[in-house]
């Protein structure tokens, strides 16, 4: 970041120009705004995502419950669905099966779900995750992954930030720039015409 560049500006000399100064004022507000605005920034989209994110969990965690399911017989059709890769880097296919589990209001149902194990047989027990009328569901999100997300957002809000403050920077110095060489024009524009003849004392 070049926001600092401009303080020499502040130095008194003859050659200084008002757009000289405008520019160390442009830098020092840059560079403060880098150092207040950016982790307040962070801050604040961290603190308001990690709230939701709890409430979601806690909401998850409260409605979603573990249960565990046995394998009557493997669904008809082929291995389908998304893909997922296991804990030694191997890729596979989820396949669905057919499945018996006891829901919250002990009731038995049985119904065609989807499971990551590579081998499933009848009578086979995995876990399952139900709502609380018994349907399956995603497990809850965990706590971790809660936290992961929080960290994205206040590092993504704050890098927002810096780089909105560092472009306003660069825009506001081109234009400095702009009416520097628009006031060299005009300047050259009207001594150019005389510029060496001995009769102007140039």
């Amino acid at each position: 970041m070049r926001a600092a560049t401009g303080v020499w500006r502040w130095r008194r000399n003859p050659l200084r120009r008002t757009t000289d100064l405008v520019e160390a004022w442009i830098a020092l507000t840059a560079a403060a705004l880098l150092c207040l605005l950016v982790p307040l920034a962070g801050w604040a989209a961290g603190s308001s995502a990690s709230a939701s994110l709890q409430r979601a969990v806690r909401t998850q965690q409260e409605q979603r419950l573990p249960t565990t399911a046995r394998v009557v017989r493997l669904a008809d059709g082929p291995a389908s669905g998304p893909r997922t890769t296991g804990a030694a880097g191997e890729e596979r296919l989820r396949r669905s099966v057919v499945a018996r589990w006891t829901a919250p209001d002990g009731t038995i149902r049985t119904e065609t779900v989807p499971t990551a194990r590579r081998h499933s047989a009848p009578g086979d027990a995995f876990p399952l995750w139900t709502d609380r009328d018994g349907r399956p569901v995603s497990p809850p999100m965990p706590a971790s992954t809660a936290r992961a997300h929080t960290l994205i957002a206040g590092l993504m809000a704050a890098l927002l930030a810096g780089l909105l403050v560092e472009t306003v920077r660069r825009l506001a110095v081109r234009r400095l720039v702009l009416r520097r060489y628009a006031r060299l024009d005009r300047a050259w524009a009207s001594a150019g015409p005389d510029w060496g003849r001995a009769d102007t004392g140039s």
